[in-house]
This record gives structure tokens, sequence and C-alpha cells, in this order.
């Protein structure tokens, strides 16, 4: 599994281009299950158990990760940007980015240049460009379109019982849902790889409608605040206590007997201690008549960078969590 996942953070997959991100799911599940691909590229899939579900379930997890879109090119060849979901304006300076094939990196005026007012703020996201090198603007776009998506670079290490990588969120989540699919499983599920989350929920709203499930789980990646500086109470949750499982956010109020299961499975896993952000769920759970919703999610630091850290035992614990979950929904132990 955590193979998987170093395989999946090397891949660029921003909002509304998961194709590369698609193709490698569909190449490492295709002969364990059944599988489709529906308008928006979701990836909508059928694993066929043992036994028959008394409930059809569905398990979610999202392709995307955030980055940029190209939206103008200046006289210079330097490249105008809009944030593909929600970045820290603070992470982008100077960081190297890949457009495709091209490479670059975001501007910032050099330090010895900034004012003193200046320090005490970022930068507006609108003052930032992208260079590749070019040298005028007819040449940047032999290189470039508008509207090509550029990612943040940030490469896979491991750091102990730490992996820091890009793309955490939510990568983490699909390779424990391709771990799911790969393996026997006790009961029918249906699968769904979402494109566009980071983007308003957009794929997980279109393939739940699809699906129409009685209930589901959603494999996700949250914040983790566990560092210097943050008191305990704002913490959110802790890497290495074992995957959060959340009881209300600013999309969602979760299903309080999934909610109970989960924390008493005697796997190792946590309450995600804040009501705040939000995922897949709040789609997922409005769909059609309402769906009963749980969220897993692997605690993650410095969340929307491209250098997320995340624990491999919460991954591991969170995939236990998930099988727990859907064994005893499909079996009807859980109520």
């Amino acid at each position: 599994m955590l193979n998987f996942l170093k395989e999946l953070t090397a891949l660029d997959g921003v909002s509304g281009e998961e194709n590369s991100v698609r193709d490698y799911i569909i190449s490492k599940i295709e002969g364990h299950c059944e599988y489709r691909i529906d308008p928006l590229g979701s990836i909508i899939a059928f694993k066929k158990g043992k036994n028959r579900s008394d409930k059809k379930l569905m398990v979610d997890a999202h392709m995307d990760e955030v980055g940029l879109i190209i939206t103008s090119v200046t006289s210079g060849g330097f490249l105008g940007f809009s944030a593909v979901g929600g970045i820290d304006t603070a992470v982008l300076m100077f960081r190297r980015v890949r457009i495709g094939n091209v490479n670059g990196v975001i501007t910032g005026k050099p330090i010895h240049l900034i004012s003193a007012e200046e320090r005490k703020k970022p930068p507006k996201a609108d003052s930032l460009y992208i260079d590749i090198g070019a040298a005028s603007k007819e040449e940047a776009l032999e290189l470039v379109r508008i509207g090509d998506r550029a990612v943040i670079c940030g490469e896979y290490e491991e750091m102990g019982s730490k992996i820091k990588a890009k793309a955490i969120d939510d990568r983490a989540g699909c390779a424990i849902l391709i771990s799911l699919l790969t393996a026997d499983s006790d009961y029918d599920f249906y699968a769904t790889f979402s494109v566009q989350e980071e983007v308003g929920l957009r794929g997980a709203k279109a393939a739940t409608f699809t699906v129409d499930p009685d209930s589901a789980i959603v494999l996700e990646a949250t914040t983790a605040a566990d560092i210097a500086g943050v008191e305990a109470s704002k913490r959110v949750c802790l890497l290495g206590e074992g995957p959060a499982v959340s009881f209300m956010d600013r999309a969602t109020v979760y299903d309080r007997d999934y909610y109970n299961a989960a924390l008493n499975s005697g796997i190792k896993c946590q309450p995600k201690a804040a009501v705040a952000g939000g995922n897949n769920s709040g789609a997922v759970h409005l769909s059609r008549g309402g769906v009963r919703t749980l969220a897993i999610s692997v605690p993650c630091r410095y969340i929307h960078s491209p250098s997320c850290v995340a624990d491999a035992e919460d991954i591991k614990n969170a995939a236990r969590l998930a099988q727990y979950m859907i064994n005893g929904i499909c079996s009807g132990e859980i109520e």
C-alpha cells in the first residue's frame, strides 16, 4: 500500500486534469473489480465479495490535488496564474513547478528589495508569476497554453516512520482504496475515485448520484497541527495516534452510529477535534434522499503544500479501520 502511495504522489493530478492518476489506478485495479469512467472523469468501481451486502456501500477517495492554472502571459514571457483549490500564498514563492514537461519557478522579489512594510505580510497571489526561462510571450506560448495546470513539485521521502510528499491529500485515500479493491473482500461494495474535490466536491456529487448508496465511507487526509507553537486545544489531530474520525465539519454532520462504531473498533484511531474544513462527505451525504456517511482521515501536517507529512502507521490503521467498517456495515453488525 505504501508503494502505491509513493507512486501516486509522483503523479500530477491538479483538479480537472487527473488523467495520469486515473490511468495509474486503472492499471492496478483492472482484473480485480468491474469499473467504468463517468462523464466527469471519476472511476466508479464495483468489488464483488464473497457475500452480498445488506446495504449498498460506497467507499470514496478523491484523485485530484491542489495546484495552479495558467491565466496569462506577460510580454517578457512570465506566466500569470490562479490557484486551483485552497493554497496559502506563503507556500508559493520560489517553489519549483511543473507544467506538463516544462519546469519553472514561482517568482518573488529578492529580500533586499522588499520593504519593511511588505515583509509583514505574505505577497498577494496576483503579484507572483511563473518563470519558465522564456524571453518573450511568443517563446512562452510555444511551451505552454492558457488553461494549462501547474503542479507544485515535492518529492517523496521517508523520515523514520513519517512520509513527506506532495498530494498526500488525497493520494493516501487512493492508495488505501486500491489496496481494498485488489484484496479479497468478504462483501460486495462500490468504490469511487472522484475528480475535482479541491474545487467544490464536484466529482463526488455526480458519482454518488450514479451509485445511489445507502451508506458511504470517505477516505481523506486532514489537517494535523501538532507542531511547535500550536497549543494543544488547536492541534485538531496528532500524527501517530491513528486515523482521525470526524463527528462534524463545515460541510457535514456525520452519522453518529458509524462514528461511535469506528471509535469502539479496537483499531487505533482518534476523533478529529475541530469543526473545521470539509471533504467529499459534504456532497455524498446529501445525495438523492440522503446517505449515512463516515469520514476516515489520515492526519497530515502542512496539508496543501508540496511537503505534506504523514505517519505510515496512521495510513495502515486507516486501511484497517476502513476494512472493519466495510465488513460491519455490509454484514449489518453496525446498524
